[in-house]
């Protein structure tokens, strides 16, 4: 079995050669911001193999998503910011910082139960730390802009369920959905579809949705790409019948179509 030092700090030496005067042209080219668009391919191969549940993938995933990083912590050290064990001890302070139910209770001190109890723990013990800050942070200023956006209205609606501005149920999500959806018919019932307005109507029902999954319990952007996959294999199904038929799927009617794609959820669907 591999040591994790060990094998943690071959992957730090290798980066560091690779950066040498003498390494690799291609990686000694590279600057952080060269290195965003890997960092965010890697992330979702990580979460693509997390999906399927393929967890040797999920290793090979990891690893590769743990070298963007220690990439962009030798770029950091080399500009004289900071080093990977300096990034590894802040998230590793902060943990402790954060968990006091667990590192730190005092005898006596009542457990938290709940993740809910947790995760109001951590936001209140994370605003006194940034309120000590020179420039104190707001409740959802550390929500970054570079998110998918069904992910960063989940992690919105996280920050402010945390503080109490929250739905009691989710069923009243759901109407809160209902009356988005009818804003987004008004819009449509005009002649002449005002897109600016149809364009907040639907991101207002977007951004419902993502807290109905928040209140849920289901991570918005998992349950969108498990949707997405499953419409590309019964669509690509559907087209291969078609193909098979001698027909096109341009010449066949919406009805046709409707027809075909009854008959691929029929065939896919569990005994």
């Amino acid at each position: 079995m591999p040591s994790a030092p060990d094998e943690f700090q071959r992957l730090i030496d290798i980066v560091a050669r690779l950066r040498a005067p003498d390494g690799c042209p291609w990686d000694r080219e590279q600057t952080i911001d060269s290195l965003k668009p890997y960092v965010l391919e890697e992330t979702y191969e990580v979460l693509e193999a997390i999906d399927a549940h393929d967890h040797p993938a999920i290793c090979e995933e990891l690893g590769d998503f743990l070298f963007e990083a220690v990439f962009v912590a030798q770029l950091e050290s080399e500009a004289g910011h900071f080093s990977i064990a300096d990034a590894v001890k802040s998230v590793a302070d902060k943990l402790v910082r954060r968990h006091p139910h667990v590192f730190t209770r005092r005898e006596g001190e009542p457990p938290l139960e709940t993740a809910s109890q947790v995760r109001t723990r951590w936001e209140q013990i994370k605003a006194r730390e940034q309120k000590r800050e020179a420039k104190p942070k707001t409740l959802l200023g550390d929500v970054p802009d570079g998110l998918p956006a069904l992910l960063r209205a989940y992690q919105i609606g996280v920050r402010a369920g945390s503080v109490g501005f929250e739905w009691s149920r989710p069923i009243d999500v759901v109407a809160k959905i209902e009356e988005e959806v009818a804003e987004v018919r008004e819009v449509l019932t005009h002649a002449m579809v005002d897109q600016t307005r149809a364009e907040e109507e639907v991101g207002d029902l977007l951004f419902a949705i993502a807290n109905l999954s928040r209140k849920l319990g289901i991570e918005p952007e998992t349950a969108l790409r498990k949707a997405n996959a499953k419409f590309a294999l019964r669509f690509t199904a559907m087209e291969a019948n078609i193909g098979a038929s001698g027909r096109a799927m341009a010449d066949m009617s919406l009805d046709e179509l409707e027809a075909q794609w009854q008959a691929v959820k029929a065939s896919m669907k569990q005994p």
